[in-house]
């Protein structure tokens, strides 16, 4: 996961300049226009075909897939009369989320999270333009994050097809926020997994993948709390124009906001915290092998002294210092003193609790 992304526009190029990354995907344009009685669906690869992006007496949602040809942004904007500064944001994908008012038209920029082939998060950009009677999306990819959205105005749910832009952009999201908690889930499965592996030494190369899903939840703290900031921001303000109905459930998507923010945040420390727990067990492990190192040269110390004194070239014949060297039973006597020394020093360390548990 990047924490930067290169922007596209050069450096000096004036404010709102519109680049396409050469890399991105050809868009596809998906309108949908509705009201409670009527739906219109079209899929479209040109904005040329589109005669009016907007449908009198309809809701027109149209949302394009893919950000490779910035002339599609740069022609969708000259028709909604949308500010260049918002353009130029929808193709500079690293944007932070924010919310910006321009005049009667609400930009937002989010973060679509999911999971990628080798279990990492994977990061999408999607904006939003909110008019009085439109939204306009914008997703990096051709991969649908919003189709279940789309299901739910075919069905011709009221709630949903009786409400104006506004509600639309309420219910898109909540469909981004509702899908932080999946994953939220499996990085929670993941954590209790590592939990037992340490506590239960069953898995001695954990500190990688917990250092990887602690960069994983620090990067959903960067898109996480800045989208609180903007929910909020929008639930607060007057001059969003949102009807009192759309705004309760704005209010339910920012508590939702929240307890992402703060599921996020629990699972930070807890991670931190699994960090610390594994090395200081892997500490404690060492210390361990340390002692039983220490307490075998203990045993081996006194020995080994023993063995240097009757191991030194004494002149036996002309002394009786060492009498035991003459003596038949000496080989054996040495190694009696040497046995009865090791098993003292094991005995008296088993008591102080140096090898496994004291008394």
């Amino acid at each position: 996961m990047r924490i930067f992304r290169r922007r596209f526009t050069e450096p000096g190029a004036c404010p709102g300049t519109v680049v396409a990354d050469d890399s991105a995907v050809t868009p596809l344009i998906h309108e949908l226009a509705f009201n409670p009685e009527t739906l219109v669906e079209t899929e479209r690869a040109t904005v040329a075909g589109i005669d009016t992006l907007t449908h009198e007496g309809l809701t027109t949602w149209i949302d394009v897939h893919g950000l490779g040809d910035g002339s599609v942004v740069q022609e969708i904007g000259d028709r909604l009369n949308l500010h260049p500064l918002a353009l130029a944001d929808v193709l500079n994908v690293g944007q932070r989320p924010k919310l910006e008012m321009y005049d009667d038209i609400v930009f937002m920029a989010l973060k679509v999270a999911s999971l990628d082939s080798e279990d990492r998060l994977h990061w999408e950009q999607l904006t939003l333009f909110i008019g009085p009677n439109y939204l306009v999306t914008f997703q990096e990819s051709h991969q649908d994050r919003l189709e279940p959205l789309r299901d739910r105005l075919r069905k011709g749910l009221k709630l949903i097809r009786s409400g104006g832009a506004d509600q639309l952009a309420v219910s898109v999201m909540d469909t981004i926020v509702d899908g932080y908690f999946p994953l939220l889930e499996h990085y929670g499965d993941r954590l209790e997994q590592f939990e037992d592996d340490i506590l239960l030494d069953r898995k001695r190369n954990v500190l990688q993948d917990l250092y990887l899903t602690k960069r994983d939840l620090a990067g959903f703290r960067r898109a996480a709390w800045p989208m609180r900031e903007a929910l909020v921001q929008l639930h607060r303000s007057e001059e969003s124009g949102f009807a009192e109905a759309t705004d309760l459930h704005l209010r339910d998507t920012v508590d939702h906001a929240m307890q992402v923010v703060e599921v996020n945040e629990t699972y930070r420390e807890l991670t931190a915290s699994l960090v610390d727990v594994h090395l200081s067990m892997v500490g404690q492990h060492t210390n361990d092998v340390m002692r039983v190192l220490t307490v075998v040269s203990a045993i081996f110390i006194p020995m080994t002294f023993v063995a240097g004194v009757y191991g030194m070239n004494f002149d036996t014949a002309k002394s009786a210092n060492l009498p035991e060297l003459g003596w038949a039973y000496g080989y054996w006597f040495f190694w009696g003193v040497c046995l009865s020394i090791a098993v003292a020093l094991f005995v008296l360390f088993r008591r102080l609790g140096w090898l496994g548990s004291a008394r």
